[in-house]
């Protein structure tokens, strides 16, 4: 990212890799693998790679010899990548990686030029227009598939119900799309724009939900993302705080309990040149 970047802290990355790894659609994989050189050798670039585990999830699903170069803006990230690496492949095969302290809306086609597949997990979102735009020229002049998985889409479902729940989700909604010094973010936008640009392009993609399902087994990250979503909503209406909070504790309850269900939606997105 660039100015006024979005940072995300290792525990919560963390915090959510399970739920993700249980989220991701393999069927996507599968398409992919026939598109590829069976065997490998693969070089995958990770876009926005956080703390690696897009590698740790996608690395063991693939046979053949792989070399994972990781992009991230946050160097503390990177070096936590390092240290956690994927593997070993499908078939026993070596998994290598290596980091790159890079903004991911400023790669050149050149840096990714030896790509056999290149990937990005909860990165779409987060992303303005133009960063978007610039991050899909980059991957198509790489001439490789792309995989993104966990994009947001805006679709959120709690179990028991609350009458606050639509409020909260369009102000969170909202502050997704919100102006930033960047421009405006995509939100649960980007899905739909991320297929129009590739498809004006000539690429194939095929788009898959992707949705997390939290329920008593997941508590912890069902409380942490509560959290978080209530409070980007207030943040977006000041008006919402006053019955938020009784809210949010009202919900936060819920989940320790082990009685909230939640269903957060994403999509995986599969790019075939």
């Amino acid at each position: 990212m660039t100015v006024e970047a979005i940072r995300v802290s290792p525990g919560w990355l963390d915090l959510r890799e399970r739920a993700d790894a249980a989220a991701r659609v393999r069927e996507l994989v599968g398409q992919l693998c026939r598109r590829l050189p069976a065997g490998g050798p693969w070089v995958i670039h990770d876009l926005a790679c956080g703390s690696g585990a897009m590698g740790r999830w996608l690395a063991p699903l693939l046979r053949g010899p792989q070399r994972w170069v990781l992009h991230d803006r946050d160097p503390d990230l990177l070096a936590l990548a390092a240290t956690d690496v994927p593997g070993p492949a499908a078939d026993g095969a070596a998994v290598a990686v290596e980091t790159r302290l890079s903004d991911v809306t400023q790669l050149g086609r050149d840096e990714l030029a030896d790509a056999t597949l290149i990937t990005a997990s909860a990165l779409l979102d987060l992303l303005t227009g133009d960063e978007l735009a610039a991050v899909i020229r980059a991957c198509a002049g790489a001439g490789c598939p792309v995989l993104f998985t966990l994009s947001v889409t805006g679709r959120v479902h709690l179990a028991p119900p609350d009458q606050l729940d639509s409020r909260v989700a369009a102000a969170f909604d909202a502050h997704q799309r919100r102006m930033t010094p960047r421009g405006r973010l995509l939100g649960p936008d980007a899905v739909e724009a991320a297929v129009e640009g590739f498809r004006r392009l000539g690429a194939e993609v095929i788009v898959r939900p992707s949705p997390w399902r939290l329920g008593a087994a997941e508590a912890g990250l069902a409380a942490e993302w509560l959290t978080g979503w209530v409070g980007a909503a207030c943040e977006q209406e000041d008006g919402l705080a006053a019955d938020a909070d009784l809210y949010r504790r009202r919900r936060l309850r819920e989940a320790e309990a082990g009685r909230l269900a939640v269903t957060v939606g994403h999509a995986d997105l599969l790019v075939l040149p």
